[in-house]
């Protein structure tokens, strides 16, 4: 019966996924003066549930991203994010454009930041004056160099100077992003003590998606931004027991690095609880995740760093890498990234 039921609500989500990625879906209200797309202008922009800098926070986007614009409401956009992703962002936080203007802005020649923390220049050296922070992800159009700088644009086309060995040539990070576990794996623990943000997906801080989304994007690829989500696409891994929790054997026996672990918290009064946590498996037990800070704990007993609420709470396992998803998706194959 569970196994059915997945198999529904993973079906429901990607067709929810393709239409949302596709553009297949009615706008409502999207022509907003003909600038139905845009681009994050800030290094982190921040989205909410609601149209209110006091509403709760959905998700973060970085520098540099394209979005769907839906509709207009006073000073804030309603916005679909590459994964499907729609909730509401600050009109100050992204530039407008056209289907030209994207189609433009797509094609233009980029860098990404590659540094976890640091700040464009307004000259090219590091004395000059700053004109934005930036974290790792931020996109930025490419307009030169001058000697040990990148001279780049922003999407409202401020131009400033990134040092190189800060940045690499988007198109030589897309062809050298290697999905292994070892990768996956090296990127998630870069992110150690990171602190706990609600909505978070970007190095200032991570819920546990937003990290597991993270840990994938700094290796090339889109995935589903919730847990509830990230749980309905990948290849299922066994690791249950008859009684439906944790098979420490099991476990040990069919886990492989960089698999997802899935935690309901309220399984114990509901067997079919909605999963509420995410982390990514590391071998012999362990697993890292975002929980008051990105922090490595253990599945098993007698371990030093074992986790007995989150372990209790186990309801699934996930393996992205290899899986044949359309929701797991190659950045360098997004239209929100290029000219697909």
């Amino acid at each position: 019966m569970i196994t059915m039921m997945h198999f529904f609500s993973k079906t429901l989500w990607l067709v929810f996924f393709t239409i949302y990625t596709t553009g297949s879906i009615a706008q409502g209200d999207s022509s907003v003066h003909h600038k139905d797309y845009g681009i994050i202008n800030l290094s982190v922009a921040n989205l909410r549930t609601k149209p209110a800098h006091s509403a709760e926070m959905a998700t973060q986007l970085l520098l540099g991203t394209r979005i769907d614009i839906l509709q207009k409401q006073g000073s804030n956009y309603r916005v679909r994010t590459p994964e499907g992703y729609m909730a509401w962002i600050p009109s100050s936080s992204i530039v407008p454009m056209s289907k030209a203007e994207i189609l433009a802005w797509n094609e233009k020649d980029k860098i990404i930041y590659t540094a976890e923390f640091g700040k464009s220049f307004s000259l090219p050296h590091k004395a000059s004056q700053r004109v934005s922070d930036l974290v790792y992800g931020n996109i930025l159009s490419l307009q030169g160099e001058d000697h040990n700088f990148y001279e780049v644009v922003y999407p409202d086309n401020r131009v400033a100077y990134i040092p190189k060995e800060e940045a690499m040539l988007f198109i030589n990070w897309l062809t050298t992003r290697e999905t292994t576990p070892d990768q996956i794996l090296i990127s998630a623990k870069s992110m150690l003590g990171l602190p706990y943000l609600w909505g978070g997906t970007s190095v200032k801080g991570v819920d546990c998606s937003g990290f597991t989304k993270m840990s994938f994007f700094m290796n090339g690829y889109v995935i589903p931004r919730d847990a509830s989500q990230q749980v309905m696409v990948g290849d299922t891994i066994d690791i249950l027991d008859d009684t439906k929790n944790l098979s420490p054997e099991k476990a040990i026996k069919n886990l492989k690095p960089a698999d997802l672990l899935f935690f309901a918290a309220d399984k114990k009064n509901k067997p079919d609880a909605r999963v509420t946590h995410v982390a990514i498996y590391i071998g012999n037990g362990e697993f890292i995740h975002a929980a008051g800070m990105v922090k490595i704990n253990s599945l098993l007993k007698g371990a030093a760093n074992y986790d007995d609420v989150q372990t209790r709470t186990i309801v699934a396992a996930r393996r992205y890498i290899g899986a044949d998803d359309a929701a797991i998706q190659k950045i360098e194959e997004s239209p929100y990234y290029n000219n697909q």
